[in-house]
């Protein structure tokens, strides 16, 4: 005979993983606007530049936030910025407490 589904712990668990995921989505938010330092504007500024994305229709103007945010995600400089902000919160991105050792990583 099979054993009865615990359909409660089952839910449980998913609104656990839910809430997990969408705490993620907010701190890699709020971790890509500390890395492209739209963190030094005023909040109703960020807040209007990220509604007018959202409203932007114009194809060639995406294209050109498309190729530019692919650069950013590719450059060094990112990474740069990533390894210092750890190492002044003194922890990784993967929560591991091991710091990063690149002989390089504070030149520019």
């Amino acid at each position: 005979m099979r054993k009865p589904r615990d359909y409660d712990s089952d839910m449980k668990a998913l609104r656990e993983r839910a809430h997990l995921l969408k705490t993620r989505k907010v701190q890699q938010l709020g971790d890509l606007v500390i890395a492209t330092g739209a963190d030094t504007l005023p909040v109703e500024h960020l807040a209007g530049a990220l509604l007018a994305a959202v409203d932007m229709k114009d194809a060639a103007v995406l294209k050109g936030w498309d190729e530019r945010g692919d650069a950013f995600f590719r450059s060094r400089t990112r990474s740069v910025a990533r390894s210092n902000r750890d190492n002044t919160r003194g922890g990784s991105p993967d929560g591991n407490s091991t710091k990063p050792t690149g002989g390089d990583a504070g030149t520019a």
